[in-house]
């Protein structure tokens, strides 16, 4: 027989110390909404209780509002003094180190101080708290420009976190520390700290900071020029903040959306974004980020024309930090100032303004090359053209000076995304000057910079010389000469945000043509990239938009180009990506334009002049590389690859060769096979192309473990000296195209390794119609001809099929490929 008891059990109520380290834990976590409920309740129910936990408590509270920058709400909550009894307490340290940040976010920066240092005082055998305040003193360092302060404060909590295994406290460090590096402008130093703390603030899950973090890389991207990387993080690090509750950073997080939207000329969408937010940014009550809301409202009123309403945004701004109610963006207000008298032709105020920028410690790098630039420009309205020349080419050597500090190849890659547009306001002033080649050569100091960086580099480790990093000196160049040694017709495009030019340069003369501006040009390039792999021929009446391409980007020109001319296009921004020989002649009738120009891309006139200098290349030589094993689903097999190996290697029957096929083809065994001592390198199989990181673009071998990619960044590290290397894979020219430094993939990467010819290709190719143009490449190849004729042949062959049915006439088959000339 069962005995069944029944009965109830008494569960004892929580102590207050673990309800009150359950709060703090979801406040670390970025739980806002709940901690701030939970400790409300933890208030009324211990008050009475205990004065200690009452007063616990309601520091815990005021420092969850404070960091939803509810700060107001904070310090009235602390306006009590503290009993005797918990005076000299880590109680009265927190309540101190709260109230002091709160001051911060006030831009009460001396009551801050005095704050902040009495916590300091009292949890010094604390050591978490002590952590927490070290921190916050180190941000408030920042906010008055005290660089060295703030690095030694921050460094301090690092070493402490760590020493005592204070993780949330080291991922906090180790975000100030980016945003200290952020704050001076080394851009590439502030995302590793970044990064670093992101992976812990991410395994702690500490959602706030992950938010704040997110926000700061979003910006450190959009000052290096990687607009699309800003983007994507500025949207995560708003969605993140929005689901903490944290307000006062969504709304930093959309104006960080804003600026990335104003750099890339999109002026609606950046406004857009402003207003939208600018009623929560008052409720808010944060004067720092209002004041920023209207000086990029001001900057985009006046880029669309408004005057009147930039000076209105601006007044606002003005009263404020007149007030004393903010110190942060004055800078930035006086740049708005500058700009507004300059379009008034208040050239006096304007100069005073711009001159002030310049000479103001509080303005960081950016700010100074857009006063030195737009000072120039108020020295050009004003006919003072000496001065106008000086002071642009001051606004270069800053950018110049910054971008050689950054340290990461890929980062100095995207560097000149955001100061372009002072090169083009230089540009468009020598040309108002008649000063032609010297805007050529302004032009010319924004290309291939990276990778002529690392050429020269590799040169020098080769003969043991130190490195050095090309400057703007380093760049004397003899266009006409160039087009001499080439025998070639030398097409540079510079395509401006108001106006775009063509210089044509042939062995006797450089002339330089006016073309449309970006506005106009670019979403036709677009439209064209399209519709070319679609059509069927020249006479397909989807063709108009390669029609006005010609129209707008060679005919001008078409005089100093007769029929079987050589031409190199040394193009910029959008028609990186455009196969300049599919454009339609529409005269005598439509054809496409390689059946009268061979065509070769190059990236820098710089380059091209030292590709005629380069020495001689080995013997006749191959590496061939490909028909590899199936890595996974999204790789299948290539049916025709077999066939492609064989036709290649049948060229090199009598010549030293390599081949690395099947199994062999891995990535370790290409890296070690020393692909620098072959004069022609050839890969057979698939390629991916990456958009926000084109480094990590690669081409897709056999697996060995767990890789099977041999990415860009591992290619230019080994070097090269082949006449030709050809990626037989799609998308090898890469997808993304950087200001000055062109498409960015595996072309580039083998260029940079040392190729003296690279064949890419622009989209995806056919297997079916690859291995016939590869075997005529090569058969033209063998019988003498360069590069450029054996590609225009091959190509030509695919096109002019006898087979008038045959489907490789459109240019989906033989247009894909490219050639790239490098050093």
């Amino acid at each position: 027989m069962t005995t069944l008891v029944s009965g109830c059990t008494r569960f004892a109520a929580p102590s207050p110390e673990s309800v009150y380290n359950d709060i703090f834990l979801k406040m670390r976590r970025g739980e806002y909404e709940a901690a701030l409920k939970d400790v409300e309740r933890a208030r009324q129910r211990y008050a009475s209780k205990s004065i200690e936990w009452g007063w616990r408590f309601r520091v815990l509270q005021a420092q969850i509002l404070v960091t939803r920058s509810e700060y107001k709400a904070g310090l009235a909550l602390l306006s009590e003094e503290l009993p005797l009894q918990l005076q000299s307490s880590d109680i009265e340290a927190r309540k101190y180190m709260v109230e002091g940040i709160a001051y911060r976010y006030a831009q009460q920066f001396d009551d801050s101080d005095k704050h902040l240092l009495r916590a300091e005082q009292l949890a010094a055998a604390t050591p978490d708290l002590l952590c927490q305040i070290l921190n916050a003193q180190g941000a408030l360092a920042v906010d008055e420009n005290n660089y060295a302060t703030a690095e030694a404060l921050f460094r301090r909590a690092l070493s402490l976190a760590r020493d005592k295994q204070l993780t949330w406290s080291e991922a906090s460090a180790l975000g100030n520390l980016g945003r200290l590096a952020t704050s001076q402008g080394h851009f590439d130093e502030a995302l590793d700290w970044d990064r670093s703390a992101l992976r812990l603030a991410q395994s702690l899950g500490m959602q706030g900071t992950v938010s704040a973090i997110l926000g700061n890389m979003a910006w450190d991207y959009r000052k290096l020029g990687d607009f699309e990387n800003a983007l994507a993080l500025d949207k995560q690090a708003e969605g993140a903040s929005m689901q903490t509750g944290l307000i006062g950073n969504q709304v930093y997080w959309l104006t960080g959306m804003s600026n990335v939207y104003y750099e890339q000329h999109q002026y609606e969408l950046a406004g857009g974004v402003l207003v939208q937010a600018l009623d929560l940014a008052r409720k808010q009550d944060d004067k720092r980020t209002l004041v920023e809301f209207l000086n990029d409202l001001a900057e985009i009123a006046l880029e669309t024309g408004e005057i009147d309403k930039a000076e209105r945004y601006y007044s606002e701004a003005s009263q404020i930090e007149q007030a004393g109610l903010d110190r942060s963006g004055v800078v930035a207000s006086a740049l708005v100032r500058g700009r507004i008298e300059q379009r008034k032709r208040g050239y006096g105020d304007a100069e005073r303004a711009f001159k002030g920028v310049i000479a103001d410690s509080r303005a960081d790098a950016a700010q100074k090359w857009e006063a030195e630039a737009r000072l120039a420009q108020t020295y050009a309205d004003e006919s003072h053209y000496g001065q106008a020349d000086t002071e642009f080419r001051r606004s270069l050597e800053t950018i110049e000076k910054v971008r050689s500090s950054v340290q990461a190849e890929d980062l100095r890659m995207s560097f000149l995304s955001s100061g372009i547009a002072f090169y083009d306001g230089y540009i468009q002033f020598l040309i108002s000057q008649g000063r032609t080649l010297d805007a050529l050569r302004v032009a010319e100091l924004s290309r291939a910079r990276t990778l002529e960086e690392g050429l020269t580099a590799q040169a020098q480790k080769k003969e043991n010389k130190t490195s050095t990093k090309v400057t703007h000196a380093d760049r004397n160049i003899s266009p006409k000469q160039i087009a001499a040694r080439f025998h070639a017709t030398l097409l540079f495009y510079w395509i401006g945000h108001n106006h775009s030019y063509l210089w044509a340069i042939t062995p006797t003369k450089t002339t330089y043509f006016v073309l449309p501006k970006a506005a106009e040009i670019e979403p036709l390039v677009r439209s064209y990239q399209k519709t070319v792999l679609a059509m069927r021929d020249a006479q397909d009446p989807d063709g108009a938009d390669g029609e006005r391409l010609y129209t707008m980007l060679i005919e001008p020109a078409k005089k100093l180009i007769p029929r079987g001319s050589r031409v190199i296009v040394l193009p910029d921004q959008s028609l990186y990506g455009l196969n300049f020989e599919t454009m339609i002649v529409s005269d005598p009738q439509p054809h496409f334009w390689i059946e009268d120009v061979t065509l070769t891309t190059a990236s820098s006139l710089t380059l091209l002049e030292h590709s005629t200098n380069r020495p001689s290349t080995p013997a006749k030589s191959l590496l061939l590389v490909g028909n590899t094993e199936q890595p996974n689903a999204d790789f299948p097999t290539l049916a025709q690859a077999p066939a492609e190996m064989q036709k290649i290697e049948r060229y090199f029957a009598d010549s030293p060769r390599k081949v690395l096929e099947g199994r062999q083809a891995t990535p370790s065994a290409y890296l070690g096979s020393d692909p620098g001592r072959f004069s022609y390198v050839h890969f057979v199989t698939h390629g991916t192309a990456s958009h926000t990181r084109p480094l990590e673009s690669a081409v897709i071998l056999s697996k060995e473990g767990d890789s099977y990619k041999l990415y860009a960044r591992d290619i230019v590290q080994h070097h090269l000296n082949a006449d030709l290397v050809t990626i037989s894979a799609c998308n090898g020219s890469g997808t993304r195209a950087y200001s000055g430094e062109g498409l960015v993939g595996l072309s580039w990467a083998f260029l940079r390794a040392g190729a003296h010819n690279v064949i890419a290709a622009l989209w995806e190719v056919s297997d079916a119609s690859t291995p016939q143009l590869m075997d005529t490449l090569y058969g033209e190849l063998s019988q003498g001809k360069d590069p450029a004729t054996a590609l225009r042949n091959a190509k030509l062959a695919l096109l002019h099929s006898s087979d008038s049915k045959s489907v490789f006439k459109k240019p989906f088959y033989w247009a894909p490929f490219q050639l790239y000339a490098g050093s």
